[in-house]
């Protein structure tokens, strides 16, 4: 877990908004470029502490090396005050003071006081892991423990189990702390449609709710169920697996994504194209690069240049672009003579190429940035239209 937060190698910073799933994050003061910032505040694995259903119209705004939030029409609803923060998630945000972490409401009011050394800000099923010393434990919404600290490792619930860490092996619990399935794994992931992937020893399979091996382990590496199927590593290969642990499409490909939208992008002798859940082609590799399919159209890249093609493989939107993202409600960021904008599903600039930088729409809102003639950058947000919902220069 990674939390926002101000990083203290830096004097002083810039204005930034980063719209990363539910939580647009303002960042201001001092002079540090984008790119910078970019890679501090969003190392690899903070992707994972967002959920895009998390839809709750409060963006985060840092003043004077604090965070608080403000609403959707850029009103200030919780004063800055704190060092660190989280997008909300079941109606409560994780925060830091001083060197405790606690929890606030909507309102900033604490629900559960800073007290604890670390934290997760998902409540799942109603718990969230905390640790204390150098254990994790569970508490409720009340901040009450419901599991107490004895844990070296952790994970949230996900379909009433956790898998928790102790003595370097690892197993899962219920949510009374209960061991549901006993400590013997080497590696151990939440459940996803019904299955976990465990490792004993150096190969990857899969358990049920009660331990037992549905697929045993064989893979030199897998990757949780998605859409019924399961991506697995063989002799370097990547291929699909069931839930019986049956090849569906056996290891061929160089590389390879989970299905989504009822196609997956894999990659042979350089190319990347689409299959079908039977391992056809669909489309076939022709692509430099490519990105999984998205509100119905995929990026794909050939020759230096961005397009959008549909299922078929037909290009909905030629090659353009120097640059590009997949779609995100409805609009995709773009490149194009050093300057982002936005487009429709038909390709239509629906905000011209304008900005220096800029991240995709979510919740309505996408974070943009224009550079003066001195390098200073102006960081706001805009609406769908274009319109500036938080211009620090007016």
């Amino acid at each position: 877990m990674t939390l926002i937060e101000k990083k203290p190698s830096f004097a002083s910073w810039k204005l930034l908004l980063i719209g990363t799933a539910s939580t647009l994050i303002v960042i201001s003061g001092g002079i540090v470029t984008w790119k910078s910032l970019k890679a501090n505040f969003f190392p690899v694995d903070t992707i994972s502490i967002f959920e895009k259903e998390q839809k709750n119209g409060l963006f985060v705004i840092m003043q004077n090396d604090q965070f608080g939030y403000i609403n959707r029409k850029g009103k200030i609803v919780i004063n800055p005050q704190f060092d660190k923060v989280l997008a909300f998630f079941e109606d409560l945000a994780l925060v830091k003071v001083g060197d405790k972490y606690g929890y606030i409401d909507k309102k900033g009011q604490y629900v559960i006081p800073p007290q604890f050394d670390n934290a997760d800000n998902k409540f799942s099923d109603g718990l969230a892991p905390v640790k204390i010393g150098d254990k994790y434990g569970y508490i409720d919404k009340k901040g009450q423990y419901v599991i107490p600290p004895q844990f070296d490792n952790f994970s949230s619930f996900s379909e009433d189990l956790a898998s928790v860490k102790t003595e370097n092996k690892y197993g899962y619990i219920d949510k009374k702390g209960q061991y549901v399935i006993p400590l013997k794994f080497d590696f151990a992931l939440s459940f996803s449609e019904e299955l976990a992937l465990v490792k004993i020893g150096d190969k990857y399979g899969y358990i049920d709710k009660k331990g037992q091996y549905i697929i045993n382990p064989q893979f030199d590496f897998a990757f949780s169920f998605s859409e019924e199927l399961a991506r697995v590593i063989k002799d370097n290969k990547y291929g699909y697996i069931d839930k019986k642990g049956q090849y569906i499409i056996n290891p061929q490909f160089d590389n390879a994504s989970d299905f989504s939208e009822g196609l997956a992008r894999v990659k042979t002798d350089g190319k990347y194209g689409y299959i079908d859940k039977k391992g056809q082609y669909v489309v076939k590799p022709q692509f430099d690069k490519a990105s999984s399919f998205s509100e119905g159209l995929a990026r794909v890249k050939i020759d230096g240049k961005y397009g959008y093609i549909d299922k078929k493989g037909q290009y909905i939107i030629n090659p353009q672009f120097d640059k590009a993202s997949s779609f995100s409600e409805g609009l995709a960021r773009v490149k194009t003579d050093g300057k982002y904008g936005y487009i429709d599903k038909k390709g239509q600039y629906i905000i011209n190429p304008q900005f220096d930088e800029a991240v995709d729409f979510f919740d309505g809102l996408a974070a943009v940035i224009i550079k003066d003639d001195n390098g200073s950058e102006t960081i706001g947000y805009i609406n769908k239209k274009g319109k500036y919902i938080y211009n620090p220069q007016e």
